[in-house]
């Protein structure tokens, strides 16, 4: 990882962010990436420790301050921190320190998104200090991509691979852009530094705008290999089949010109629904669909608020299956159509937001405790469930809720 400090960092525990990203190194042979240090990029409100840039995700970072060591901090987002089972009082009077640095990543991701860089996945990491040994998180914060630790090389290194986790690699140019955004003083590192740190020389496709269907590949050499065996039929077997075919034609004629049952006596058979899914080499399998024209009774939270006074045209939503480490998951994705791209946008900002609510199951009650993706096109906002098969989902099912929001929600 390459280090680029730009001004000092906001907060004491900050140089331990420093240190453990220093201890990186150059070059990709442990993580690779770039991290500008003591940042505040524009319409950010608050300076930042770091923001990390990485081949397939960015993380913001922001240092927290704790009055004294801890053995344990308990770092709910939406709820009361304690420390060592002591309630950790603010001097702002705000619930918790995370609400800020949550706050700071969505201005950094609203930028990215306002100045068309590449888009990738925008992260928060906490980081606190002077010393935590532990640290206890709820599963659904951990599910939105929220990280609070104690800054050690081990612990960056363990949330940078579990939150950046694009499926469509940042290469050089953009990652020049991405910068350029981010650090307000300066010139960024140019393509050679940026390909020695791990990012992509060649635009990678949109596999997001791309088919999910599986196609089997067609090797070259069996093709040449037809050819040559077609080249090689002897005339004799080219009359016999030219035969055939005129024969089973004049068959076919007086097959359906004396039909005389009625056209829809015999239904032509439907094109069956794919088993199978794949994206990114994960294999999905379609189980169940479900189409409501009445958004909000399928919602709860924040998001039925929100579409209660907006109009959304249909919802529907599709259950699928995959495995894990061997381990059966069920996925769940929803398509929201609504009244246009600003109404998307604006339920969008609503539905990300941690703790906010969201769509209910085919079984009409929340996927609780799943991991989550959202997304949003056109007039269209996406949104991904996934869990453990009878249980609850944890960060190891991050990267299968990103997947699921290129699943089809209709067949």
């Amino acid at each position: 990882m390459r280090l680029i400090r730009l001004g000092a960092e906001p907060s004491a525990i900050g140089a331990d962010v420093r240190a453990a990203l220093t201890a990186c190194g150059a070059g990709t042979e442990v993580l690779g990436g770039v991290a500008l240090t003591g940042v505040q990029p524009p319409d950010c409100p608050v300076p930042l420790d770091a923001i990390v840039v990485l081949p397939k995700g960015v993380l913001v970072i922001v240092g927290v301050d704790l009055p004294d060591p801890a053995v344990k901090l308990e770092a709910p987002l939406g709820g009361q921190w304690k420390i060592d089972g002591w309630p950790l009082i603010s001097q702002d009077g705000a619930a918790n320190p995370a609400t800020e640095a949550v706050a700071a990543a969505t201005a950094v991701a609203q930028r990215i998104q306002a100045m068309r860089a590449e888009p990738l996945p925008v992260s928060t990491v906490v980081a606190v200090g002077p010393f935590v040994s532990q640290v206890v998180q709820p599963t659904s914060d951990l599910n939105r991509g929220v990280r609070v630790l104690h800054p050690k090389p081990s612990t960056l290194l363990s949330a940078a691979r579990e939150l950046a986790t694009s499926s469509v690699p940042c290469t050089a140019d953009h990652a020049m852009k991405l910068l350029a955004i981010l650090q307000t003083t300066g010139t960024p590192p140019d393509a050679g530094t940026l390909l020695a740190e791990g990012f992509s020389d060649a635009v990678s496709p949109d596999l997001a705008a791309a088919s999910t269907m599986l196609i089997p590949k067609v090797h070259a050499g069996h093709v040449l290999a037809r050819k040559r065996l077609q080249n090689k039929v002897p005339m004799p077997y080219l009359a016999i089949g030219a035969l055939v075919a005129v024969l089973l034609f004049v068959w076919l004629v007086v097959a359906v010109s004396g039909d005389d049952k009625p056209a829809d006596a015999t239904p032509e058979p439907s094109a069956t629904a794919p088993t199978t899914v794949v994206v990114d080499g994960t294999t999905f399998v379609p189980k169940d669909v479900r189409k409501d024209k009445d958004c909000q009774a399928q919602a709860f939270g924040d998001a039925k608020a929100w579409l209660i006074a907006n109009e959304c045209g249909e919802l529907q939503r599709a259950t699928y299956e995959t495995s894990v480490q061997g381990k059966p998951v069920t996925v769940m994705v929803a398509d929201l159509n609504l009244l246009d791209s600003p109404s998307a946008t604006a339920f969008h900002k609503v539905v990300a937001a941690p703790g906010s609510g969201g769509v209910n199951g085919l079984d009409g009650k929340p996927v609780e405790n799943a991991a989550f993706a959202t997304g949003v096109k056109g007039s269209h906002v996406q949104l991904a469930f996934v869990v453990w098969s009878g249980g609850a989902g944890d960060a190891a099912l991050d990267p299968i809720a990103k997947q699921a929001l290129r699943l089809p929600a209709t067949r």
